[in-house]
């Protein structure tokens, strides 16, 4: 038979308080802030810019000539960002003509390697994926 004393402490460790689950993470529930940040991680241009990050630094032009269709607008909004999730660092050069750089931080560049990996799979799967998605069982 269960004390009360050890029905208790099954209780609590089964239904753990809210505010604890957010401080680990949990996307699963609306409002953790892990939510935001996976939104902007695998947002397109988020996804594309860790990417882009992952051999080394590149100025703004670099970063957009890499990703094609991306306006100015967009690529810097995506790496403000990114900069406040702590993804990448931006480092403002205080020279005339302005030079700005980015390049990855320790986190970014393991996000980055597990976007590359999901990026790599689609490239490896494409033929079947397009197949899927163009096949009329497909659901629409």
């Amino acid at each position: 038979m269960i004390s009360p004393v050890q029905r208790g402490s099954m209780t609590n460790s089964l239904v753990e308080p809210l505010s604890e689950k957010m401080l680990r993470g949990d996307v699963m529930i609306a409002a953790c802030p892990s939510r935001e940040i996976l939104s902007h991680l695998t947002s397109r241009w988020g996804v594309l810019i860790l990417i882009a990050l992952l051999p080394g630094t590149l100025r703004f032009s670099e970063i957009r000539r890499r990703i094609g269709g991306v306006s100015e607008r967009m690529l810097a909004q995506t790496l403000q960002l990114l900069e406040k999730d702590g993804m990448i660092n931006r480092y403002d050069y205080n020279i005339v003509p302005l030079r700005v750089e980015y390049t990855l931080t320790p986190l970014g560049k393991e996000a980055a390697a597990k976007v590359r990996d999901l990026a790599d799979w689609i490239e490896n799967n494409l033929a079947a994926l397009t197949l899927a998605h163009d096949s009329p069982d497909a659901v629409a």
